[in-house]
C-alpha cells in the first residue's frame, strides 16, 4: 500500500511543528520574564493547589504574628504601669515610715504634709490604673467602658479576660484584672492609701498595721508583674514560631512557583535552537514550485 505526501499535508505537519516549538520557546520566554513557573492554573493544576494552600497557611501564620504583636504591646504597657504602681507605692512605704518617726516626735505639720501627698499619690495610682491600651482599659477585663476605675476606686471592669489567639489551639491572656492586681475590700491598695493618709493625721499608732497591708499590696502587684513578664516571654516565643513557619511557607512556595533561573535559560537557549533548526528544515522541504508562482 503506497500512501500519498501531498504538499498541503507536508505544508500543514510543518506549521504543526513550527507552532509547537514556538509555543515551547514562548513558554519559557515567559517564565523568564515573570520567574515564575505557573501564569495560569492551567500550567499546573496540582501546583496551583498547592500554592494556594501554601499562601492560606502564610496568610495564618502572619495573622498569628500580629496577634502576637499587638498582645506584646498590651503587656508591655502593664508591666510599665505595674512598674509606676511600684515605685508609687514604695514612695508611701518611704513616707509612711518618715510618718512614724513625725508621730513620735509630735510633729501634727509634718504628718499632715505627709498624708496630702500620700493622696496625691493615691489618686495618681488611681489614675495608672485606669491606663489604656489602644482606648481600652488594660485593667478592666472585657469592658465596653473607658475607665476600669472611677476616681474613689470603685471597680468598674469586669471579670473576664482580654486573649489573643498566637497559633494553632494556642490563646494567651495579655490583660490583667483589675481586682487581681489591685485587691479588694480593705486590702484594696485605694483602700490602704486612703488609710494611711488619714491615720498620718487622726491616729498614727495604726499607721504599723498599714504599713504591713501597703507590703502585701505591693507583694501582690509584683507577683502579677511577675506573671506578665512570664507571658511577654512566652509571646515572644510564640511570635518568633510564626515567624519562622512563615519563612518555611515562603520558601515552599518559592519552589513550587519560581524558576530555576540556570535550568530555565539553558532550556530557552535549546528551545531557541531547535526552532531555527525547524525553519531551515522546512525551508528545505517545502520549496516554492512553478505551479505556486502561476496560482
Amino acid at each position: 500500500m503506497v500512501i500519498r505526501v501531498t504538499e498541503r499535508s507536508l505544508s500543514h505537519n510543518a506549521m504543526r511543528g513550527l507552532q509547537s516549538n514556538q509555543a515551547r520557546l514562548s513558554t519559557s520566554e515567559n517564565q523568564l520574564t515573570s520567574g515564575k513557573l505557573i501564569s495560569k492554573p492551567s500550567d499546573s493544576p496540582t501546583g496551583t493547589m498547592t500554592a494556594m494552600l501554601l499562601r492560606s497557611d502564610m496568610r495564618t501564620q502572619e495573622q498569628y504574628a500580629r496577634n502576637a504583636s499587638d498582645g506584646k504591646n498590651w503587656l508591655n504597657t502593664i508591666d510599665s504601669t505595674l512598674g509606676s504602681v511600684n515605685d508609687n507605692a514604695q514612695r508611701v512605704r518611704d513616707l509612711t515610715l518618715q510618718g512614724m518617726s513625725a508621730g513620735a516626735a509630735g510633729s501634727d505639720t509634718a504628718r499632715g504634709a505627709i498624708a496630702s501627698e500620700v493622696e496625691q499619690i493615691r489618686q495618681a495610682v488611681i489614675g495608672l490604673a485606669n491606663t489604656k491600651y489602644v482606648d481600652r482599659p488594660v485593667f478592666g477585663g472585657t469592658t465596653d467602658g473607658t475607665a476600669a476605675y472611677d476616681k474613689d476606686g470603685t471597680y468598674l471592669g469586669d471579670n473576664g479576660s482580654v486573649n489573643r489567639s498566637v497559633a494553632e489551639g494556642t490563646k494567651l491572656r495579655v490583660d490583667a484584672n483589675g481586682e487581681e492586681v489591685f485587691g479588694t475590700g480593705d486590702d484594696q491598695i485605694f483602700k490602704v492609701l486612703a488609710d494611711i493618709s488619714d491615720h498620718m493625721k487622726t491616729d498614727p499608732s495604726k499607721l504599723t498595721d498599714d504599713l504591713d497591708r501597703l507590703d502585701t499590696a505591693m507583694n501582690t502587684v509584683r507577683t502579677v508583674q511577675a506573671s506578665v513578664g512570664a507571658r511577654s516571654n512566652r509571646i515572644d516565643s510564640m511570635q518568633q514560631t510564626a515567624t519562622d513557619r512563615h519563612l518555611d511557607l515562603q520558601t515552599q512556595l518559592t519552589e513550587v512557583e519560581d524558576i530555576d533561573l540556570p535550568k530555565t535559560i539553558t532550556d530557552m537557549t535549546l528551545q531557541q535552537t531547535a526552532y531555527q533548526a525547524a525553519l531551515g528544515a522546512t525551508a528545505k522541504v517545502i520549496q516554492p514550485s512553478l505551479m505556486d508562482f502561476l496560482r
